[in-house]
C-alpha cells in the first residue's frame, strides 16, 4: 500500500511507525496532537510549510515494500 495525501497523519503514524523519523525530521510532532486524527497529510504539509510531494516520497520510502 502506498501512503497518500488523503490519509490522516495519525493513520500513517499508527499503521507505519517506521515513518515517525520522517515526521520528526519535518517538525511534525503530532503524536500528541488531536489534529492528527483529522488532518490529512496534505493539510499537515500545508500547515507546516512542507512540500507535499517530497513528504510523500520520504514517507513511502520509509515503509518496506512488503507492507
Amino acid at each position: 500500500m502506498r501512503i497518500t495525501k488523503e490519509m490522516t497523519i495519525e493513520e500513517v503514524m499508527t499503521r507505519y511507525p517506521e515513518t515517525l523519523p520522517v515526521f520528526a525530521h519535518y517538525g511534525i510532532g503530532c503524536t500528541a496532537c488531536s489534529a492528527s486524527q483529522y488532518d490529512d497529510l496534505a493539510t499537515g504539509a500545508r500547515v507546516h510549510g512542507i512540500d507535499l510531494d517530497q513528504l510523500l516520497e520520504e514517507l513511502n520510502a520509509a515503509v518496506p515494500a512488503q507492507k
